[in-house]
């Protein structure tokens, strides 16, 4: 797989990454961590090195998964991982990189992000310099290689960058999800800066595997998900059927379409979670799908059957 340079760090990454959410454990049902370490190693053989954790994904679990899965090839892979917004003061920062790098078996992060803004989820407010002071000492010590932010607004985005070189913005952005594109979008095609879109299926609902009535188990993060409620999630349905011919028409699934569309947005790379080796392999091969500009304006407009029924708050949940 070809890779792309990530900002204007010397990291280079996959146009697909894995995501590993779900090797946590927690927000979500029926994982194994026998499935999750066999997926994470399915997708780095199918050609995606590039994997994206966090800290805060049961509590360093999908980290130790992620070493589990890759030790032993970590010269050929880039570690993606986050800081929550609880440990956003200099000190909770350095110590917070410390843990991950041995949950991760490493002595460097390819990219370190702060997960949420400041204040968010009842947090101390922190002033960005100081955790950005944090996250440039520890790239002046080589533990990480480069600096992102995730669930930054632009404003925010453009606070983090008066202090220091970020060379990506990872929000949620999918064919259903798009607020980005009118907020950050343009700040980071002028800037340089790399988008890792997560939930890039819309959290499987691009898969087309949910039927008109399917419910989600509360214990599931997606129960919440504004996507799979109501209105918006007849309106999905409606947007999958028309989708589903031009899937026909490259011999591939909706997820792979929807994943193909999405690299060939300015800027962008999309972080694919796996349950299995199958789903693993499968985002993998979006990569080869190539769309012509028609197709994409088709899409486009597809996707718009959703999205221009979305409000401006760029949050996914109702949490």
């Amino acid at each position: 797989m070809e890779k792309r340079r990530l900002g204007t760090s010397d990291v280079q990454i996959t146009p697909i990454l894995m995501g590993t959410w779900q090797a946590g454990k927690k927000m979500w049902v029926g994982i194994e961590d026998a499935d999750s370490i066999k997926a994470i190693r399915a997708a780095f053989e199918a050609g995606i090195t590039t994997i994206d954790t966090a800290e805060v994904y049961g509590e360093g679990h999908s980290e130790q998964i992620v070493a589990e899965a890759l030790s032993d090839v970590r010269d050929r892979v880039e570690y993606a991982t986050k800081v929550f917004a609880n440990h956003l003061k200099y000190d909770l920062v350095i110590e917070a990189c410390d843990r991950s790098l041995k949950n991760l078996k490493t002595d460097y992060i390819d990219l370190y992000q702060i997960h949420w803004p400041s204040g968010t989820f009842n947090s101390e407010n922190v002033p960005i310099e100081e955790t950005m002071k944090a996250l440039n000492h520890l790239k002046e010590q080589g533990k990480i290689r480069a600096i992102g932010v995730s669930n930054f607004s632009r404003a925010q985005l453009e606070e983090a960058a008066k202090c220091g070189r970020i060379d990506s913005l990872q929000p949620p952005y999918s064919l259903f999800w798009r607020q980005v594109e009118k907020d950050a979008v343009p700040y980071c095609v002028e800037n340089n800066i790399s988008i890792v879109a997560y939930s890039p299926l819309a959290q499987g609902l691009l898969t087309g595997k949910f039927g008109a009535d399917h419910k989600f188990d509360p214990q599931d993060n997606r129960a919440k998900n504004k996507l799979f409620q109501g209105e918006n999630y007849q309106r999905a349905q409606q947007a999958l059927d028309k989708l589903r011919p031009i899937a026909h028409r490259h011999n591939c699934s909706l997820a792979q379409l929807a994943l193909s569309w999405l690299i060939a947005q300015p800027q962008a790379n999309a972080i694919a979670g796996a349950r299995n080796s199958s789903q693993a392999i499968a985002n993998a091969k979006a990569v080869d799908i190539k769309l012509s500009v028609d197709e994409l304006q088709e899409i486009d407009a597809i996707g718009r059957i959703v999205t221009d029924h979305l409000d401006d708050n760029s949050v996914m949940w109702n949490w």
